[in-house]
């Protein structure tokens, strides 16, 4: 069994106690089983054979973790959850598969639809096109899908709260000079699916501060989908791609936008450890990886525009803030924006509760630390808020639309890139939808 394989991880964990009060789920619930250590408790009991995998409380308060891995970051002893989060739902998905509609189609879409980039762009195509002609507003507006399953109506808010709402930047860089580094850009399936624009403002403002930026036509999803859902096998199939698509870029860095892409992929390295052919590779590829606003750190960016007076807050994506340790870099790149109208976010490093698919499979929980989020970004009275993945853009962005909140969810590095239009520091007119 895989836990039984983790027993040094989980017997390090001391006890203490300090991950409780960091972990969203246990905050709200108070149950010691909804915190990190009793879930590693849990875990231990199943590796040695004390608790049976198919016992309705491991699965019950396995499947309550976001995986947010805030633990991690308060934890004295430097436990590994994220690592045996994911070997648990492999064991679950093992022992006990869920047979709900819900779970259902979800095993379905993970090895039928991302498993194949053929059919993912079809299915993010038409999902493109629901969205931009209008239905999905015009169902939400209409509230009747209330009616019929609030999840449903969730759902379709996230598809409509992936909707462009900035400023749109429609340019190419005008190329002048020698590039001063040669990078690889990670454009991810939701990212590229229904956040095409955050990859090409990425790719502008990169290319405005003289980076070469290449994109790898053969890459697939990260696997992290696979991985929170603990189908690892798939997961690990899907890094083996990736890693043969930026193999021929030698060293060079593989940038992301996506907090909870880049940090899966930088996991690669425990993920195939055991694979005698990619274990090798895979620690090379994990170094190489780096969030967009880690990269601009290297270097003193460039200085655009003003982008109005609009208030701005912003939120730490958990993954980019607890699996890259990049979220003060992003802060650090939305403050090169002159006269950015900022102010601070309390609770900025708390989870929102999207946490991937969990909002479709936990709503309850999800919506729960969903509305304590909201309540702070209203306190701030930002009418822009900023965050660095896909899956929280959608996530806040949907509660926003749900709860009639008039705000504006985006990536950091599309403020900075409508930064730099306004600045003039591109040229000719692209195709940056």
């Amino acid at each position: 069994m895989q836990l039984r394989r983790e027993e040094e991880k989980l017997l390090a964990c001391i006890h203490c106690g300090l991950c409780l009060e960091a972990c969203p789920t246990y905050v709200i619930t108070g149950d010691e089983n909804d915190g990190p250590r009793g879930r590693l408790y849990l875990m231990r009991a199943v590796g040695e054979g004390r608790l049976e995998s198919t016992s309705d409380a491991f699965s019950k308060h396995i499947d309550r973790c976001l995986g947010c891995r805030a633990c991690e970051q308060v934890c004295p002893a430097g436990v590994e959850y994220g690592q045996l989060l994911e070997a648990s739902r492999e064991v679950l998905l093992t022992a006990q598969p869920k047979q709900t509609p819900t779970h259902k189609l979800l095993r379905f879409a993970l090895r039928h639809l991302w498993l194949s980039p053929r059919r993912l762009r079809l299915f993010f195509s038409l999902s493109r096109r629901f969205r931009d002609v209008g239905l999905a507003r015009v169902i939400l507006q209409s509230r009747l899908l209330r009616l019929v399953s609030r999840r449903a109506e969730f759902a379709l808010a996230l598809l409509e709260s992936s909707r462009h709402r900035r400023r749109k930047v429609d340019a190419n860089v005008t190329k002048s000079g020698r590039a001063a580094q040669k990078l690889m850009l990670f454009t991810g399936c939701v990212g590229e699916g229904l956040f095409a624009r955050v990859n090409r403002a990425t790719k502008r403002v990169l290319e405005a501060n003289k980076f070469a930026v290449g994109i790898p036509q053969e890459q697939v999803c990260c696997g992290a989908l696979h991985a929170h859902a603990g189908d690892l096998e798939f997961a690990r199939a899907l890094a083996r791609r990736n890693i043969s698509a930026f193999s021929d870029a030698g060293d060079a860095p593989i940038i992301t936008n996506a907090g909870g892409c880049g940090a899966m992929l930088a996991s690669y390295s425990h993920l195939l450890t055991s694979d005698e052919t990619f274990a090798g590779p895979a620690q090379v590829f994990s170094k190489r990886v780096r969030d967009v606003s880690q990269q601009l750190e290297t270097i003193a960016p460039l200085a655009g525009s003003s982008v109005g007076q609009d208030i701005v807050t912003y939120d730490a994506s958990c993954h980019l803030l607890y699996g890259q340790h990049a979220a003060e870099a992003s802060l650090k790149m939305l403050r090169t924006i002159p006269n950015l109208n900022f102010v601070g976010l309390e609770g900025a490093e708390r989870c929102c509760g999207g946490a991937g698919i969990y909002n479709l499979m936990q709503p309850e929980m999800s919506g729960q630390v969903l509305r304590e989020k909201l309540d702070r970004i209203s306190d701030t009275k930002a009418e822009v808020l900023a965050t660095g993945n896909p899956g929280c853009q959608m996530h806040i962005g949907a509660g926003a639309c749900l709860g009639g909140m008039r705000l504006q969810v985006c990536h950091p590095v599309e403020l900075l890139d409508e930064s730099y239009e306004r600045a003039g520091f591109y040229g000719e007119t692209g195709n940056g939808r």
